[in-house]
């Protein structure tokens, strides 16, 4: 898919986010908003997988494993953009007996759900264990994870990341969501990740950086970590966000992290939104 076709689903997904965060008055619309252009590229553009044929074991195709859960807004739109679920189930986030909980689950069989996520570290984990069964078993295919910023400050993550370096799962592509900011503040004024790549490079990773919001680079960068699978190393790139991208007040804070918009701030992000594919 071109980069200009990406963009106008990236224009709807951001769309369906702010509607149905909006909806039931709950949910987290700042970083789902920040990984809209991301998301779109890796399963229109970048990532082999079937989402018609859904099945657990993904055999044979790329897997993407979601970390920090709570962005679960873009996740489910990009799915049923995808073709996993019907679209006009999108309406039912949050809702009692839904398939699409607030944090992602398997429990309820949504088709492109492999973990379920929320507790945040947790994802790269399951993720250097899916790339580690694929080579077991002989399949080339690639693995994907997201994580946010603010997940680095969790332990899990540097155990897996010594882990996934010594063992050389080089079958793995993760990103971090690099927004610099966190539920309660600024990442700064709570604990600084410093020099976030020379971290992963001295962890023994293969680091990339790019614009997740510059689609041609992200392309681009998620092309250049394809070529760089199978050498040795895991791959991470450290992706440059803003919380709240296409939205103007929901931008330059953290507030939105994990907050809805009234109606009147509704009416106010649809308007600064094109839609492309039509609503649910």
């Amino acid at each position: 898919m071109e980069s200009n076709e990406i963009a106008k689903v990236a224009s709807q997904v951001r769309r369906d986010i702010v509607r149905m965060v909006a909806a039931v008055s709950s949910g987290h619309p700042g970083g789902s908003l920040g990984c809209a252009d991301f998301l779109s590229t890796l399963y229109f553009d970048t990532m082999n997988h079937n989402p018609t044929d859904f099945k657990m074991d993904g055999t044979g195709e790329d897997l993407f494993f979601l970390s920090n859960g709570h962005i679960s807004p873009v996740w489910y739109s990009v799915l049923a953009r995808s073709n996993y679920f019907p679209v006009p189930e999108l309406a039912t986030f949050r809702k009692l007996g839904t398939r699409l909980q607030g944090h992602p689950s398997t429990d309820h069989h949504l088709p492109g759900i492999r973990m379920a996520s929320g507790s945040l570290g947790q994802g790269l984990s399951v993720g250097i264990g899916a790339a580690a069964t694929k080579k077991l078993n002989g399949d080339d295919s690639l693995v994907y994870t997201l994580h946010g910023d603010g997940e680095m400050q969790e332990g899990q993550i540097w155990e897996a990341a010594l882990y996934a370096s010594a063992k050389k799962v080089d079958n793995l592509i993760a990103t971090i969501d690099y927004n610099g900011r966190q539920i309660d503040g600024d990442l700064e004024d709570i604990i600084s990740l410093g020099n976030l790549t020379q971290k992963w490079q001295a962890f023994g990773w293969e680091v990339l950086e790019m614009d997740g919001h510059n689609i041609d680079k992200i392309r681009a960068t998620l092309a250049k970590a394809k070529s760089l699978t199978g050498k040795g190393k895991p791959i991470m790139i450290v992706m440059a966000t803003e919380m709240g991208q296409g939205v103007d007040y929901m931008m330059g804070t953290h507030k939105w992290h994990g907050a809805a918009p009234n109606d009147e701030q509704l009416t106010s992000a649809l308007g600064q939104l094109e839609e492309t594919l039509g609503d649910y």
